[in-house]
């Protein structure tokens, strides 16, 4: 999801609480605060020396240890309010993938993508996941496109030309 159209939809639903799935039926805390946005500029080299660069509006979500059991989660209304403000501070690209920073005792800290959304009842549900690393230079780097494993033999027994000493890859 791009920042704008997180921003529009948080727009056409203030009057609902928000809500954060960071994975299936495990709801972010009611005592979340968005503690950090970040403006980052990603440049980077993939393993066969190709170049890419692209933006990101990272927003950080913290559960307030001293907020355990608050009644209810924050509403768009207040979170639209603290986004604008960061926004007059730091404008936004609005074109830059939107991801949430999140983690608690039970969860890894990770920065999750927007895979979805849904209105239920008076919440706006953002439903978040984590996304799988991968090769980007496989056709440059000969790695096949879909790979099965069965088990860890087989995956220890696979010879990725991206790895090997004779491939095309850094």
């Amino acid at each position: 999801m791009k920042t704008q159209e997180l921003l529009n939809i948080l727009e056409q639903n203030q009057d609902k609480a928000l809500l954060f799935e960071y994975a299936p039926n495990m709801l972010v805390g009611t005592n979340y605060h968005i503690t950090e946005v970040k403006h980052i500029t990603v440049d980077s080299v993939d393993c066969g020396a190709q170049t890419d660069s692209w933006k990101e509006t990272i927003i950080q979500l913290w559960e307030s240890p001293t907020e355990l059991g608050k009644p209810n989660y924050m509403s768009v209304l207040k979170a639209q309010g603290i986004l604008k403000k960061v926004g007059k501070i730091k404008p936004y690209n609005l074109n830059a993938e939107v991801k949430f920073e999140y983690g608690n005792a039970a969860f890894h800290t990770a920065q999750l993508f927007v895979n979805d959304f849904e209105i239920k009842n008076n919440n706006l549900i953002f439903k978040l996941a984590v996304e799988k690393t991968d090769c980007k230079a496989k056709g440059i780097c000969g790695v096949p496109e879909n790979i099965v494993l069965t088990n860890e033999t087989d995956a220890a027994n696979t010879n990725e030309p991206c790895c090997s000493p004779d491939g095309n890859c850094c």
